[in-house]
């Protein structure tokens, strides 16, 4: 089994993250909202939303403005804002129910251990914060249930919503090309027999036959470098005359039309006539205009997968302690990945082979691409439990056509992602049950 799936768009951390940030507001900022009493500002469906939930919203969004420098609305109207957003949510959270979208205990520790993580501490010190502001850690993880149900559905439903047709696909594609154009890159090697200024006809023409010779013998398959070697006076004959990758807008047009139709290895037909010389030319390699590129990485990792037995933040001690005996020698990773490793990767050492951008679950992808070639990740947690990451390579490669399509296909999903989810959740809304409570006297 592949340990690491794409997993389109995963924003339950951030949601976790969020109710995070609520749950630990300073005591002060809870204090201004208790203090003018908690009731029931509205009912949906079976849910409640209350003062108390608004209240911490807003001061939430309040805190957030001020660390980026953005501007609220009026009170009014990030009121309402905030209690439109909370609604939204309740109506999600029942139409998830009502589908049967089930989340397993072992989700939810694996939330857990994401939310400590980006906020850089301990689920142990997590739990001790949340006790310390009266927040009740079951409520918690009801709390991360709810999101991560969120999420489920809201994936679902909305993809199924997004239509994106092959024409839709040609069309952006097209576009991608247009602004690529002209930047298209190549690497010629030369054989040059300079021609002097005021040289006679019969000078020239020996000079001629000399390159002409040297066409013959590389066309005959002796090695382009060796009658380098022999026969040019380019400055880059060290090199076996190679002038490096470069746009095709920097290289002189001459050359440029007469590699036109030559394949990459080819040496060019004919002489090439300038006002330095004779030319032989071989194109050593060429990179159309807007040929999409993409890195791909070779990495292997070690999978603990949390479960009764095996906490979450016990596998994060083991895979730490593994990390701690591979850079000090006494073990290596392919021996540790075989024996411990609970993914189908562990009887090849844990080699997971080549993969491209997206490939990976987002929290995977993102610690081995922060990685150098060589280098060893802290534990990472994802929906499949806790890795240690290690790269082994990585190359630059072109995209092949169906790859690119499928690429396209995601940019367009993802643009049209926002509106389908405005639609959807008005939907669902106009469906459910919403009573606004007035507060009490």
């Amino acid at each position: 089994m592949n340990p690491c799936p794409s997993f389109p768009r995963v924003l339950a951390a951030g949601l976790a993250l969020l109710w995070l940030a609520l749950a630990l507001q300073p005591a002060q900022a809870q204090g201004r909202s208790s203090r003018s009493g908690d009731y029931i500002a509205a009912v949906v469906n079976q849910e409640l939303v209350t003062a108390g939930e608004v209240a911490r919203r807003i001061e939430a969004a309040r805190a957030e403005a001020a660390r980026v420098g953005q501007r609220l609305p009026p009170d009014p109207e990030l009121r309402q804002q905030v209690m439109d957003l909370l609604i939204d949510e309740r109506v999600i959270i029942t139409t998830a129910r009502e589908s049967g979208v089930r989340i397993e205990e072992p989700e939810i520790d694996r939330a857990v251990q994401n939310v400590a993580a980006q906020n850089q501490i301990t689920p142990m010190v997590l739990r001790q914060r949340l006790a310390a502001e009266g927040i009740d850690y079951s409520r918690f993880r009801a709390q991360l249930r709810d999101q991560l149900m969120m999420e489920r559905v809201r994936e679902r439903e909305v993809y199924r919503r997004i239509q994106v047709s092959d024409e839709d696909i040609d069309k952006l594609l097209a576009e991608q090309r247009r602004a690529a154009q002209g930047g298209a890159e190549i690497n010629i090697a030369q054989i040059l027999v300079p021609v002097p200024e005021g040289v006679t006809p019969d000078a020239e023409a020996q000079l001629r036959a000399r390159a002409q010779a040297a066409l013959k013998r590389v066309q005959g398959g002796e090695d382009f470098a060796r009658v380098v070697l022999d026969v040019s006076s380019d400055a880059n004959r060290e090199q076996g005359g190679a002038l490096g990758m470069r746009p095709a807008a920097r290289l002189p047009d001459a050359f440029v039309a007469a590699t036109a139709g030559v394949a990459v290895g080819q040496v060019a037909p004919e002489l090439l006539r300038t006002g330095a010389g004779f030319h032989v030319l071989k194109v050593l390699d060429r990179r159309e205009a807007g040929e999409p590129r993409i890195t791909q990485t070779r990495a292997r990792h070690v999978l603990l997968r949390p479960s009764q037995q095996l906490s979450a933040e016990v596998a994060s001690r083991r895979l730490a302690d593994y990390k701690r005996q591979i850079e000090t020698g006494q073990a290596n990773f392919e021996d540790i990945a075989r024996q411990f490793s609970e993914d189908g990767s562990a009887a090849a050492g844990g080699d997971l082979g080549w993969s491209s951008p997206g490939t990976m679950v987002p929290e995977f992808e993102e610690a081995m691409n922060a990685l150098p070639v060589g280098g060893l990740s802290a534990p990472v947690p994802s929906r499949f439990g806790v890795h240690l990451i290690q790269v082994l390579e990585r190359r630059d490669v072109a995209i092949d056509p169906k790859a690119l399509r499928e690429q396209a296909r995601n940019v367009l999903r993802e643009q049209r992602f926002e509106q389908a989810f405005l639609d959807w959740t008005k939907e669902i809304r106009s469906r459910a049950y919403v009573e606004m409570r007035e507060p009490p006297p």
